[in-house]
């Protein structure tokens, strides 16, 4: 892969330097160095080694930083580890952290305060849903270390001394470096977490080593952090506050961005045309890692109906993605007939058939294959599809309800808050959910993973062949034939109804710079943005 130059230049022990913010030629500075920008839910939590959510992600990512960060390209670049060197056999990975790296307490960041993070994200106890991402990254012992089977002093993470750490994998991943900018690896301060307990994520109590501090929290309104001075870089940051507000309205919040609240805010649905031609150097589109999709429920837990194939597949072929992301969203998205988006670093898009076909087609083979599992007029089948609050989310169930009606099935729909919402999928409390992924690290294992009967996986789906190629593609040299066959698997198995992927369609304040905009990830750091003078 073209981006993991890193890994080769790292390899010899060379680093490489930290990207300092530079203005423009011709820019110059704005007194205000403040950046506020929207939040539809409010953040779960800030703990890295607990967190799940990408706008939880986006705060922990300013208020700590792991061993690597992304460029504004999704490229590694150094964070707390200056560089890294890697092993013949590609088995370990020894980071070498840079000795001015501090909390914002003062104390110095050490190789132990990643050992102590990572054992804690493995260990069963943290009850974190995001341990599996440690088997992900392939680090030895981690498996048995979540399963409860080894204890976490056994997982391969070692600090070799205060300033290197030593990280030993069960097989070569040519892409970990990309999964060490993930949260769930970011260090935590051991004395705080343990004399805190459940608290020590709370404003004057949360010790970071990002470039910011936590000054205030309001639960589902604000969130405020200002310039951490103990951070290693915190000379080269310019942005000296930064906020997030919660809006759960998209039309509410786009009205505050344009009062002057707000610098950056999703648009809403079917706006991009017209606020692209009125305000062209503020209206984006980029392409985002993110599928949206309804996931089924196919636990024991799950409606009787949902167990069966055809009409899986019937929910899927009745889905008019056209409809949605040309009439409704109107903002650069692709219909999805898949889970891994297009846009991921080296992905082959599979052929899957009813990708090819007509909408009339697939409406034509959704009420055959209803028909044949034994639903009909007399018999209509009845579904309840959760999703949480957004209009966005709410125009697309509403259209969903008509679609499906041409198949003659009945859709309720059960609009809950996000918290709820995620706690119900989380314990199988529901039939049809709307739901979204967005890749952890620019490689299509990000996605597939997921659907592993192990994985995240709300709907509990398993297939033993799905895991088995899984499983393959992390030896194979060239893993796209593994992800294709998977990806096929998905399609005939159908545990979801694939409806669009991602673009980012924001407005974004003129007057900021260094928001990243060629990274399909999508990942910003507060200390590479600053604003300019109008």
């Amino acid at each position: 892969m073209t981006r993991l130059f890193l890994t080769t230049a790292l390899v010899a022990g060379l680093a490489l330097p930290a990207l300092a913010v530079q203005p423009a030629e011709g820019e110059k500075l704005a007194e205000n160095q403040s950046y506020t920008f929207w939040l539809l839910d409010a953040i779960k939590t800030a703990d890295p080694q607990k967190n799940t959510d990408v706008e939880g992600s986006d705060i922990i990512r300013q208020l700590f930083e792991g061993l690597l960060n992304e460029d504004d390209k999704g490229a590694p670049v150094p964070g707390v580890a200056s560089g890294f060197d890697l092993s013949e056999d590609k088995l370990t990975y020894t980071f070498h952290l840079r000795p001015e790296a501090k909390w914002s307490n003062g104390d110095p960041v050490v190789a132990g305060d990643f050992v102590y993070a990572w054992r804690r994200l493995a260990n069963p106890e943290t009850a974190s849903e995001y341990a599996w991402f440690m088997e992900l990254m392939n680090v030895e012992n981690a498996s048995a270390v979540v399963k409860g089977e080894k204890q976490p002093e056994e997982l391969a993470v070692k600090a070799l001394d205060d300033h290197t750490l030593e990280v030993r994998l069960s097989t070569p991943t040519p892409y970990f470096p990309k999964m060490v900018t993930h949260g769930s690896t970011f260090p935590v301060n051991q004395k705080v977490v343990e004399a805190e307990g459940d608290n020590w994520t709370q404003p004057g109590k949360l010790v970071g080593n990002g470039a910011y501090v936590l000054k205030s929290h309001d639960l589902g309104v604000q969130i405020s952090m200002e310039k951490n001075p103990e951070y290693w870089d915190a000379a080269n940051v310019v942005m000296e506050r930064i906020k997030g507000l919660t809006v759960n309205d998209n039309n509410v919040a786009l009205t505050r961005y344009q009062a002057g609240e707000l610098d950056r805010v999703h648009i809403p649905a079917g706006q991009y045309p017209r606020l692209k031609e009125q305000f062209p150097d503020q209206a984006i589109s980029i392409p985002y890692s993110c599928t949206y999709a309804y996931l089924l429920n196919v636990s024991e837990k799950g409606p009787e109906a949902l167990k069966d194939v055809r009409v899986r597949k019937a929910l899927s072929y009745a889905m008019q993605r056209d409809v949605v992301v040309n009439q409704i969203l109107q903002g650069g998205q692709k219909p999805a007939y898949n889970w891994s988006h297009w846009a991921i670093e080296g992905f082959q898009m599979p052929e899957i058939d009813y990708a090819g076909w007509s909408q009339a087609e697939r409406l034509e083979k959704a009420k055959a294959l209803l028909a044949e599992a034994g639903y009909g007029p007399g018999k209509p089948l009845k579904l309840t599809l959760q999703y949480n609050t957004d209009e966005n989310h709410k125009k697309i169930a509403v259209a969903a309800q008509q679609f499906y009606k041409q198949i003659g099935v009945e859709l309720t729909l059960n609009n809950v808050e996000w918290k709820v919402h995620t706690d119900r999928m989380q314990s199988q409390d529901f039939e049809m959910a709307r739901y979204a992924w967005c890749a952890d690290y620019n490689e299509a294992s990000t996605f597939l993973d997921y659907f592993r009967s192990t994985g995240m996986n709300s709907g509990k789906y398993s297939n033993p062949e799905f895991d088995r190629l899984m499983d393959q593609s992390k030896t194979s040299e060239d893993p796209n034939a593994q992800y294709t066959a998977a990806e096929k698997i998905l399609a005939e198995d159908m545990p979801l109804v694939p409806v669009y992927q991602y673009s980012k369609v924001d407005m974004i304040r003129d007057d900021i710079k260094g928001l990243p905009t060629e990274n399909v990830m999508n990942d910003w750091y507060a200390k590479d943005i600053y604003r300019i003078q109008k």
